[in-house]
């Protein structure tokens, strides 16, 4: 090793600075300690590089720990050594000007601390060489080490690993389900298995399930199983935790997976017995035989036993409180039982005015935004948003501040946003919390917001609801629940809202006018390029209030050029402009269509309603596609046309029924032979037909119905 080259100041001893002396005396030990302190610090050298486990090193220490937590760490021997090392090339030598006495005691200090490391370390491997299962273990770890490379494994080596770890571990599960490394073993084993072997882990592990969601790496064990087990996996697991619920979900580990069964695996009667633990340890002790249906709603129960109502209320709330003062708010079986209260809670008491604290007092609003996200989450917020009062609904409404976006575009979330417009009566507010973070304060931004709202089936309720309110063509059958809850809101509000439901909506719609027709006129041919988008742009321009020309001029121009024009197939990364011109599609027609006509089709008196003003859309779009007339009169969009010549308003109507006389013609051919859109149409259909063998039942009316419908205008 190379003499280390000492300082000239430290050869000199330099002065340090040392503790006060006590009666200016200091003992001889300590004067002793810091000068060798002193000699090993004044050593500068690169500390040497930690020596690199090998694989079967990895295996061994694992193999030790019988805890189950942590991480597989490096081993304190191989530390130890590295340090020993580092501290024997740190030891000045005699020609570094130390006394050679000195020199020497340390060097034969420093040579007894590795011989006893030594030893220390073999009585260590000797241990673990002595453990039940060690040989087993060791090889399990092997077999996963290659297993989980999945892709680096060819198919039958892969299953003689698979079956060489099978007969390793069957019969001995429960051995290695409890320690962190092995654990990982047995969920291979479950990934591999065929299904019969899964069952077998199951069972072997019957029993344990309660123990194993406790446990910190087990509990994964579980949630694998669950979800690539079938139904007797799942009936073998779920009702190991019934009698424990109310403990389970208190826990730190046990209540993420307790969550996780409840709200993705367990069936119906599961998830009721589950969720009546809440209730009360009557419902504890003595539980219905497996055979009986169980209900998990708790106005059942007190309509049973009305004797019952307080004690079971008085349960649970104090549990639900006792999680959300824990921080444990995102669980979904929490959401249920909050739920089950809201529902139960008589109006106009105490037990309203409490709870809505409750729900309040989570002063980092983790609880408001957990909840919105969940189905009985998002209706609490809506039954305490209508339940509220006003400086209530303003702290929800704080609370949601950086989170509706997010919220718009959600299952559930939405939903929340509806309820704050129909229950809050002071507009402005609503006006001034929602609309600038629901759609961003940046003009820019908001513009590419409204364009992703108008084409998501969720956030584009937020933005439609307050121009279309509850119509089938906003809330489909996938959406009734939305209209579930807003019927329940109507009922609570008329206690707790004074001002009428069409004049807050009127006020919220023309606040909310001037952003969406800017974001029309900016970005118009993005919307036209999808049916949500013209769907979007037509109730926009009917309930909008405002100056709506430029709007309505830039939707005019995206109806340039040849609409037979079809855009070649191509990756939307080579060209993202949409395939086709937006006359050679369904929703284009219907979107031109009834902004000529003026005004929604009231199917009740079979007319059209006009709008207030009148938008005079006729006028504004013939310019740009005046040189295509024919195309369009023939074309998909036909009946674009013919909204032109019955419209009223129109004032080059004479000019338009010139040239369709001038190309009767055409529009003849047009009328008695198929469109495209037929002619794909009967393909598909004979197509389905040949695959299934049976006979195709389409029938379809050959021709342009528009262009026929256009030469009867001509007689």
């Amino acid at each position: 090793m190379p003499t280390a080259t000492i300082t000239k100041s430290a050869m000199a001893g330099v002065k340090r600075k040392s503790a006060p002396v006590k009666n200016g005396h200091v003992k001889e030990t300590k004067k002793a300690k810091v000068e060798s302190k002193f000699a090993v610090r004044t050593k500068s050298k690169a500390k040497p590089a930690k020596k690199e486990k090998t694989p079967s090193d990895s295996d061994s220490d694992d193999l030790d720990s019988d805890e189950d937590g942590g991480v597989p760490l490096t081993s304190y021997e191989e530390e130890e050594e590295v340090a020993e090392e580092s501290e024997v090339e740190d030891i000045p030598k005699v020609a570094d000007g130390l006394h050679p006495d000195r020199a020497k005691a340390v060097s034969t200090n420093t040579q007894s601390s590795r011989e006893a490391h030594a030893k220390q370390k073999q009585l260590a491997q000797e241990r673990k060489a002595a453990k039940p299962l060690a040989d087993q273990l060791a090889r399990t770890k092997k077999i996963w080490e290659r297993l989980r490379r999945k892709s680096h494994v060819p198919l039958e080596e892969r299953k003689a690993l698979v079956t060489e770890l099978f007969d390793i571990i069957t019969g001995r599960i429960k051995d290695f389900v409890l320690k962190h490394d092995s654990v990982r073993v047995v969920q291979t084993a479950i990934k591999y298995a065929n299904p019969e072997q899964k069952r077998m882990i199951a069972k072997e592990l019957a029993g344990t399930y309660r123990q194993l969601a406790e446990s910190r790496y087990a509990k994964f064990l579980i949630g694998k199983l669950l979800v690539q087990g079938d139904d007797e996996i799942r009936d073998t697991i779920v009702p190991e935790f019934f009698g424990h619920v109310r403990r389970l979900i208190k826990h730190p580990e046990a209540s993420w997976i307790l969550d996780d069964v409840y709200r993705g695996v367990a069936t119906k009667q599961q998830k009721a017995t589950i969720l009546r633990e809440w209730y009360g340890a009557e419902f504890v002790l003595f539980q219905k035989g497996k055979s009986e249906e169980v209900t998990g709603e708790l106005s059942e129960i007190l309509a049973e036993d009305p004797g019952k109502r307080a004690p079971i209320m008085r349960s649970l709330q104090e549990l639900i409180n006792h999680l959300i003062q824990k921080k444990l708010t995102g669980f979904t079986l929490l959401h249920d039982a909050m739920l089950q209260y809201f529902l139960n809670a008589k109006p106009g008491t105490e037990e309203i005015t409490e709870y809505l604290e409750i729900i309040k007092g989570d002063e980092e609003g983790d609880l408001l935004k957990n909840l919105a996200f969940t189905k009985s989450g998002a209706r609490v917020v809506c039954l305490a948003l209508a339940y509220g009062t006003a400086k209530d609904r303003k702290q929800i409404l704080k609370t949601y501040k950086d989170t509706l976006r997010t919220m718009a575009a959600d299952q559930n979330g939405h939903i929340v946003i509806l309820a704050a417009y129909e229950v809050i009566d002071d507009t402005v507010l609503t006006a001034k919390s929602i609309f600038p973070e629901l759609l961003s304060k940046d003009a820019e931004k908001q513009v590419e917001n409204i364009v992703f709202s108008a084409n998501d089936i969720n956030a584009r309720t937020t933005l439609l609801y307050l121009f279309q309110g509850r119509s089938k063509a906003l809330f489909p059958s996938s959406h009734s629940s939305d209209l579930e809850i807003l019927a329940e809101i109507d009922i609570v509000r008329t206690a707790t809202s004074k001002k009428d439901p069409e004049v807050r909506r009127s006020e919220l719609a023309k606040a909310l006018s001037p952003y969406l027709l800017k974001a029309i006129e900016t970005a118009a041919k993005d919307l036209v390029a999808s049916s949500f988008g013209a769907q979007f742009v037509t109730e926009v321009m009917f309930g909008a209030e405002g100056d709506k020309t430029a709007a309505l001029k830039a939707i005019a121009e995206t109806a340039a050029g040849d609409p037979t024009f079809v855009q070649p197939e191509t990756t939307e990364e080579e060209n993202p402009e949409p395939a086709s011109h937006v006359g050679n599609t369904p929703f284009g027609g219907r979107l031109f269509k009834s902004l000529i006509a003026g005004g929604r089709f009231d199917s009740k008196t079979k007319s059209v309603i006009p709008v207030v003003p009148a938008l005079n859309f006729a006028d504004i779009l013939y310019p740009n596609i005046k040189d295509f007339i024919i195309e369009w009169a023939t074309g998909s969009s036909s009946f674009v046309v013919l909204a032109l010549v019955e419209s009223d308003t129109f004032s080059k109507k004479d000019e338009v029924l010139k040239v369709l006389k001038a190309e009767k013609k055409t529009l003849e051919k047009a009328a008695r032979e198929e469109t495209m859109e037929q002619k794909a149409k009967r393909e598909e259909m004979e197509k389905m037909a040949k695959e299934t063998g049976k006979k195709s039942k389409y029938v379809s009316n050959i021709g342009n119905k528009g262009s026929a419908l256009l030469l009867e205008k001509l007689k």
